[in-house]
């Protein structure tokens, strides 16, 4: 077995697309009683309905933090060396 270690290699960084990766979760929190909208993936209007509703239901309630998940995934680049072994695995 040989070892060996990599001073220096590029790395790229971007959005994950592999699998069933979402594109983003997306949920809202009312900043007045906690009270969050269920997330949902890939779509932001449910979360904004719920706001809407929300303040319907409570209308002292009109400020909310809208809450966006998204997933990176770093992969070699260049002459990376695990670019090649990743390349060979596949």
């Amino acid at each position: 077995m040989t070892r060996s270690i990599i001073t220096a290699a590029e790395w790229t960084l971007g959005r994950d697309t592999g699998g069933d990766t979402p594109e983003g979760i997306y949920s809202v929190v009312c900043m007045s009683c906690g009270a969050a909208s269920a997330p949902t993936h890939n779509e932001r209007l449910p979360g904004e309905v719920w706001a809407l509703k929300h303040t319907g239901l409570n209308p002292g309630h009109r400020q909310f933090k809208a809450r966006a998940e998204t997933f990176w995934r770093v992969t070699p680049a260049g002459d990376n060396p695990y670019r090649e072994k990743e390349a060979q695995a596949s």
